[in-house]
Order: structure tokens, then sequence, then C-alpha cells
């Protein structure tokens, strides 16, 4: 793979990939062997992180398409090979930013009534989500009723926004930072992501710079 050509992301956002799909691969052991490093790399490279998790899913019985994945992500890599993770100083007030102090007061609305935890809200607690069907659901009642399967979350959040107690607001894929390392994305919303888990590639430096 030293000559491969490289990628811009580390997993196909369009594969699916499967158990039971494609031919066993012949090398299991060697299989194995690349997931394991490749994990070890993760350390300092969480974007491999979901690409990675994907490969481990099927180290008992690796097939061709897993193999396909391992190669996508070293090519991912051979094109990456400069880029590091930078760990930098955090404001100690950073904690008490607002996004911050909604997100523990959402966490207080979720693990009981406030009622019962003689916390009483002083306002709606914001939850922010990226599928908009949910955010419709939990602001139309009609929409709601008409909903099959609802699963049981959805009438506790419902419940909280007609008290008052709670807004959903949509949230852009692009601002889901955890994205990066949850799913297979596009070219362009991984690159935009990406500089949210502070690797940076170095600055070409001229000689004897």
């Amino acid at each position: 793979m030293a000559e491969c050509q490289s990628t811009s992301t580390p997993a196909d956002s369009r594969a699916k990939l499967s158990a039971a799909e494609g031919a066993p691969f012949t090398d299991p052991i060697a299989y194995r062997s690349l997931t394991g490093s490749l994990q070890y790399l993760t350390l300092t490279r969480p974007d491999l992180a979901y690409a990675v998790q994907q490969a481990c899913l099927f180290m008992h019985d690796p097939r061709e398409p897993h193999l396909a994945l391992i190669k996508h992500i070293l090519r991912y890599v051979k094109g990456t090979l400069s880029a590091s993770l930078h760990i930098g100083t955090i404001p100690v007030d950073w904690a008490g930013c607002p996004d911050s102090c909604r997100s523990t007061s959402g966490f207080c609305v979720f693990l009981g009534d406030s009622l019962e935890l003689h916390v009483p809200l002083q306002v709606a607690t914001i939850i922010y989500c990226d599928n908009i069907s949910v955010v419709y659901m939990t602001a139309n009642p009609v929409h709601h009723h008409r909903t099959k399967h609802i699963e049981i979350d959805i009438h506790f959040v419902r419940e909280k926004v007609a008290l008052g107690e709670v807004r959903v607001l949509h949230v852009p894929s692009k601002y889901q930072f955890a994205d990066v390392m949850a799913k297979g994305l596009l070219v362009q919303l991984f690159e935009d992501l990406q500089s949210s888990l502070c690797l940076r590639i170095p600055d070409a430096s001229t000689a004897g710079g």
C-alpha cells in the first residue's frame, strides 16, 4: 500500500457492510493484525475511530469487502501521514459557558422530573437535535398522533415541550461534531468536522527553516 492512491475520507459513506457479504478472506490472521494496528493508531488519530470500529466488527470472520474497508482506511492514512493531534489548554471559565449550562440542565430533566428533584426550572431547557422529523413530532401534535411505532421517549419529551420545560431545536449536520467519529460522512462534511478534533497538517517548511 506504500504507493497507493490516497483518499479524502477514512470510510465510504455509501458502503453498507454485512457479516455474510462476499467471499471469506484467505488470511484472517493478517486481517486481525491490520485491524489491531489501526486500533492503536486511533489513540492519536480520532478521525479514524468510526472506520476502524466498523472493521473490528468483522474480525471473527473477515471477508473480501471488509478487507476493502481496511485498504480504504490505509489509503486515507497514506494521504494524511503528516497529520497530528494537537492538545491545547482550555480556560477554566469555559465550564461556565451557556452551552454547558444548557446541557447540564438537559440531563437533569431526563434523569427525573424537576419537581421531584426540587429544582424548578426557570427557563425552558434547550435540546438540539439533527433529525428534523423528531423536531416536528415534538412540536406538532397532529403529526405526532399519526406516527406509528412511536417510542415511549417521545411521549416524555412531548409532555415536557407542552409544559414549556423543554424546547427542541434543529441543529444542522455540519454542527454535529460527534458525527465525525460515529458515521461515514461525505468528503466536504468530513473535512469541515475534522478540524474539531484538533488534527492538523503542519505547514510546509523551507530548507533550513
